[in-house]
């Protein structure tokens, strides 16, 4: 059963009052060839207006008895019936003053509120649709409900919309404008609508409750985004934080506060931290290519290649965004070079190391593996190989320009990843070219290290 809300209950509590004035168009109404029947519906009227319902229904059963065709009989029983409670009663009748008169739109529109409160809302909305209210406005807030129970929220704020402009004072039009909106996660919409109810009144408890609320919110998502923009992304990580504890219910801000998330962690190469929440944003809405490059980001930052090339094919199925384009390729370049050589890995540093880290590691590993250190033929061989090693990846790696271009799968040293052909490196004739080379300042070339 679908749970309506406390306002339209209300509303459908008035219902069978509001058939006994609907009635009263009909009183000229020929009911049939026999002047009996007339008399029991009239007398049936009279007493529903009396208040005494049993006896009404006797004559109404009396006249449906006489002329089962006339649909009057039947619309007059289900009023009774409703304004009794007993609404289960009520729907045969009103069904069939439909089946009878189907332009009758009193009675459609009273068996779709029927439908709707028994949470039938396909048949519900069937009859809605064959009622011609353009102009009525509780006909459209009564139709939005549907919509609303049934899902179709762009067709309840239709609705509403044009309710909001039909009643100059409408302000529950724009309160429940400004809930759908804030729902589906547009707080900016969401503000507008509630500003127009407060406009109206700005007494309105609902709408100034609810208009502090989204208020508060829009603000720290406009404050994150601010900080996005100024690279602070720290920042704006504490920020979506906070908008996470101030919305915990509406699920559409806790997954956009994630992908924002998501985001900051990976373009501040923070990728193990990143790849987990990118993750869980992924888990709600799998075809997010906002969190799929984010993540692909931060599976390059961790050099799991094959991940990141996953996730930018996955992207690009569903945008045709050149940057997602550009990073397969660079994932691609990466994947091939890790299966070569790497200068991080040589030096044992990541790929987000700082000058500073890199050139702490050099000197480390260029005393480990100077050859001079190995006596025996073998290990010296060995030494000589690694020892150039590293003294290739320092040199890569703390150029900003050689750097730059391993980085996106190029290798600066390798003549066969230069386009148009590579130029000879010293370090290209091997252990001859270092031959008394000693990386602290000994030997025939004067090495100094670069401490900026």
């Amino acid at each position: 059963m679908v749970t309506l809300t406390p306002d339209y209950n209300r509303l459908l509590s008035y219902v069978p009052f509001v058939l006994v004035l609907l009635d009263l168009r009909y009183e000229g109404v020929i009911c049939g060839k026999d002047n009996s029947i007339e008399q029991h519906l009239e007398m049936g009227k009279k007493l529903l207006a009396a208040g005494q319902l049993a006896d009404a229904l006797s004559h109404f059963h009396a006249a449906v008895d006489g002329d089962p065709k006339n649909y009057v009989g039947y619309y007059r029983r289900a009023t009774v019936y409703l304004a009794m409670g007993k609404s289960k009663s009520a729907l045969p009748d009103l069904s069939k003053v439909i089946e009878l008169k189907p332009d009758f739109t009193s009675a459609r529109l009273q068996r779709g509120n029927l439908l709707l409160k028994q949470g039938k809302l396909d048949e519900a909305e069937s009859d809605f649709k064959k009622v011609t209210c353009q102009w009525d406005v509780d006909c459209r807030e009564m139709r939005a409900e549907c919509f609303i129970q049934l899902g179709e929220m762009g067709k309840a704020i239709s609705d509403l919309k044009a309710a909001s402009k039909l009643r100059n004072d409408n302000t529950q039009a724009f309160y429940k404008l400004s809930t759908i909106y804030y729902n589906l996660g547009d707080h900016e919409m969401s503000l507008n609508e509630v500003r127009e109810c407060l406009k109206l009144d700005p007494d309105h408890k609902q709408c100034f409750s609810h208009y502090k609320q989204v208020k508060k919110l829009n603000k720290q998502i406009m404050s994150a985004e601010e900080l996005i923009q100024q690279q602070r992304y720290g920042d704006a990580v504490s920020k979506y934080e906070t908008v996470m504890k101030t919305e915990p219910n509406v699920p559409q801000y806790m997954l956009h506060a994630k992908e924002r998330i998501c985001h900051c962690l990976s373009v501040d190469q923070q990728g193990a931290k990143a790849i987990p929440v990118c993750s869980e944003v992924l888990k709600s809405d799998p075809q997010n290519v906002n969190a799929l490059k984010d993540r692909a980001e931060a599976y390059l930052q961790e050099e799991q290649y094959e991940e990141a090339i996953k996730d930018f094919e996955s992207a690009k199925e569903h945008s045709d965004d050149h940057q997602i384009k550009e990073g397969l390729e660079r994932a691609q370049r990466l994947l091939k070079q890790s299966q070569k050589r790497d200068y991080y890995k040589i030096l044992g540093v990541k790929r987000t190391a700082q000058k500073k880290e890199i050139l702490k590691a050099y000197r480390k590993l260029a005393q480990q593996w100077h050859p001079d250190n190995f006596q025996d033929p073998e290990d010296k061989k060995k030494a000589e190989k690694k020892f150039i090693d590293i003294a290739q990846a320092k040199e890569v790696l703390t150029d900003p320009e050689m750097r730059s271009k391993f980085d996106h799968g190029e290798d600066p040293l390798d003549p066969e990843s230069q386009q148009g052909g590579g130029h000879h490196h010293p370090f290209h004739g091997g252990w001859e070219s270092f031959q008394g080379f000693n990386p602290f300042g000994s030997g025939p070339f004067n090495f100094k290290f670069s401490y900026n």
